[in-house]
């Protein structure tokens, strides 16, 4: 997973932070592991960290740091491969809005447009969905990545400001089907 907002073009991209750093992109788990944290100046003295110019905000308000264009990097699997290997689950093809609570991981977004998979095939379109989890244990759960990367873009909606952001993820699946039969 890595944070880049030097992607030229893209929403939530920048040559320079609100804290004048130059952009730059920040590994944040590699190969499973959690290599670092985004930091503004602020939260980078406490840690005895460098920044990872990521402070994004307004003027009027404290800079808060965030991620711009994170993602999760493809990986060799084919996507079909990905969705005939789901026993049970929801296949989600657009992402709504939501929240996460960075002190405990927990998050909820809406599913925008899904389907429900069994034995490997879609059986019907799901509606008025949420995704909702811990999100380091989400991470750890992923054992299957694929090929393909489709791109999101957002509002980041922190300490009341609407920052620019985006994210990228390829099809993925986690080692266990966490799926329930909607009613």
């Amino acid at each position: 997973m890595i944070d880049d907002p030097t992607l030229p073009f893209y929403r939530g991209s920048y040559h320079f932070d609100d804290e004048g750093l130059a952009a730059r992109p920040t590994p944040v788990v590699k190969n499973g592991v959690l290599c670092d944290y985004l930091y503004d100046r602020s939260t980078a003295l406490k840690d005895g960290k460098p920044p990872t110019a990521t402070a994004a905000g307004s003027p009027s308000n404290a800079v808060p740091f965030r991620g711009c264009r994170t993602s999760i990097s493809p990986r060799a699997r084919r996507p079909s491969e990905i969705l005939r290997s789901l026993k049970a689950g929801l296949f989600v093809t657009r992402m709504g809005g939501g929240q996460v609570n960075t002190a405990t991981g927990e998050f909820v977004f809406e599913v925008d447009e899904g389907y429900w998979v069994e034995d490997g095939k879609i059986r019907h379109m799901v509606r008025d969905a949420n995704l909702l989890g811990v999100g380091p244990e989400v991470l750890r759960s992923i054992d299957r990545v694929g090929w393909d990367i489709g791109w999101g873009i957002g509002t980041c909606g922190k300490d009341g400001q609407g920052v620019p952001v985006g994210d990228g993820q390829p099809n993925l699946a986690p080692a266990k089907d966490f799926g329930r039969r909607p009613a």
